[in-house]
């Protein structure tokens, strides 16, 4: 279980949420993670959120779950802390909720992104993952379908989460595009 939990965690979150945090986060050998926690006392909660969630990505790419184990609990307290949560620091916190297990929690994480921003892919994203999870194929087909019915629409928005998380969208958009069968459309 924790297997696919950290396989669904690294597919959906292939890009970093902040680049310029990337190469700290990658600089850290495994090792040195699980010894010592960053110094984050000096930071505003938005970038602490950031870092920690960086951290815990680089480790579950890295295979390392126990700094994965050891991070995500105080990323999923930053995130708590956070004055103002949007879209895409709520799908951070769904994939870390997923990594936990708790399906329950990243579900509504989901919602709250479609219930506050109707159409966001993220949204569906989330809510594709929790159903692939829990082997329920209609709710997959119906994520899928609202999916794909949206993304033309919502890509032309041009929102940074959007840009941030490109490799994330196009491989959650070929999925639905080969469990649907659909074609993209052409663009001229």
């Amino acid at each position: 279980m924790a297997a696919l939990m950290a396989a669904l965690l690294i597919m959906l979150a292939r890009e970093s949420p902040n680049a310029s945090a990337q190469p700290e986060v990658a600089a850290i050998q495994p090792s040195e993670a699980a010894e010592s926690p960053p110094d984050i006392s000096r930071m505003s909660p938005r970038e602490r959120f950031n870092h920690l969630y960086n951290r815990v990505m680089q480790a579950a790419q890295a295979g390392d779950e126990a700094t994965v184990t050891r991070f995500t609990p105080m990323a999923l307290m930053a995130y708590a802390q956070l004055d103002t949560v949007d879209a895409d620091a709520r799908y951070h916190a769904a994939l870390l909720k997923v990594h936990t297990g708790d399906v329950t929690a990243s579900r509504a994480l989901g919602d709250s992104i479609l219930a506050q921003t109707p159409g966001h892919l993220f949204g569906y994203m989330i809510q594709g993952t929790v159903a692939r999870f829990q082997k329920d194929q209609k709710a997959v087909s119906r994520t899928y379908a609202a999916f794909l019915k949206r993304y033309e629409e919502e890509i032309k928005l041009g929102r940074p989460e959007y840009s941030e998380h490109q490799t994330s969208l196009q491989d959650f958009r070929k999925a639905a595009l080969d469990a649907t069968g659909a074609t993209p459309p052409t663009r001229q």
